[in-house]
């Protein structure tokens, strides 16, 4: 015999899953904390300025 399943609470369920899906991914993805973000940035910084530093200069004459 078949186990009887109340479709409100099933349909309940399994919206609560995808949501707590959804949140675990956004997690993932946006949960850097603010120190995490601010040296993520000085190291583009410092590496941009490293790029800058080893330019060569070239007249606009040439």
């Amino acid at each position: 015999m078949a186990e009887i399943v109340n479709l409100r609470m099933a349909r309940k369920r399994k919206a609560r899953a995808e949501t707590e899906r959804a949140a675990e991914q956004n997690r993932i993805t946006f949960g850097r904390t603010k120190q995490e973000r601010a040296l993520t940035q000085a190291e583009r910084d410092l590496a941009a300025k490293q790029l800058d530093a080893h330019r060569r200069e070239t007249d606009a004459s040439e």
